[in-house]
């Protein structure tokens, strides 16, 4: 594994930061709403940028802005310098949300090495779907949710799990046809997305709390922020967000909690690590 120094953890973010300025260009061209989220919005209320240990970026749309996001970048985005995944377009690719990636660039996660696709520095595009306003049809929503997530992370989780039991499950679980597992995930976007609801979700990441899910609203009503010195989109109500998701966001967590995620191989635009 390698331990990214603070360095190559600000290119890592300068390059993010390309790829936050390609969305919102797109978006504003385009007339899309998006919102910085997460500890990228969080970074943008505390720090004004970057949380100085963060090595990702999360840009979010409700599902008709994303697919309206998603057919944007097939015309409208710098094919020069950057590119879009997600599972209908990238073969093998096992996430239920888009990245875009910086060419050019490599960063491999610990333990998904063995991935059949290009895997560059990157930013995570969400897509946000409906789920039941009822609580117990949101618990049972969140379990298929959770089924589905674990199916799609069972090529990674067959071997990044320490667990002997449940490292052979995850090798049960990614025996299930690629097709049959994506087929289901579109049909619960479709029931996802009949009728508006208050709460929506990204379907296949899990959510830190007992409600399941988040407010619509929230994602519907932006203001600009400035983070690194450039504005993006960003939850107007940050704070009733933001204290929802983390608390006492304005609080630096412990010391043993700034981390990196785990990687074993960056290239920086041509500069190339390997774990030792």
């Amino acid at each position: 594994m390698i331990q990214i120094d603070q360095k190559t953890l600000r290119q890592i973010q300068a390059i993010q930061l390309e790829m936050l300025e390609e969305v919102d260009r797109i978006c504003k061209k385009c007339r899309i709403q998006y919102n910085i989220i997460a500890g990228t919005l969080l970074g943008a209320v505390r720090h004004g940028g970057y949380i100085p240990w963060d090595d990702d970026a999360d840009v979010a749309f409700l599902r008709t802005e994303y697919e309206r996001f998603r057919q944007a970048v097939k015309t409208e985005l710098d094919s020069s310098r950057f590119y879009f995944q997600d599972h209908r377009r990238t073969r093998g690719y096992r996430w239920g949300y888009g990245k875009l990636r910086r060419k050019g660039t490599v960063f491999l996660r610990e333990y998904q090495e063995d991935m059949p696709y290009k895997q560059g520095i990157f930013i995570d595009i969400f897509p946000l779907d409906g789920i039941p306003d009822n609580y117990l049809l949101r618990s049972i929503n969140n379990f298929e949710c959770f089924c589905v997530r674990k199916i799609l992370w069972s090529r990674v989780g067959r071997i990044a799990e320490k667990n002997m039991l449940k490292r052979q499950c995850y090798k049960l679980l990614s025996a299930i046809p690629e097709k049959r597992v994506w087929n289901h995930y579109h049909r619960m976007v479709i029931r996802a997305n009949r009728k508006r609801t208050r709460m929506v979700r990204i379907l296949t990441f899990p959510t830190p709390n007992r409600e399941y899910g988040y407010y619509r609203n929230w994602y519907e009503n932006s203001k600009d922020f400035m983070f690194e010195g450039k504005i993006f989109q960003g939850i107007k109500d940050y704070d009733n967000y933001l204290s929802f998701k983390f608390g006492d966001y304005m609080k630096l967590p412990s010391l043993e909690k700034r981390k990196t995620h785990p990687v074993s191989a960056i290239m920086l635009l041509g500069e190339r690590k390997l774990a030792d």
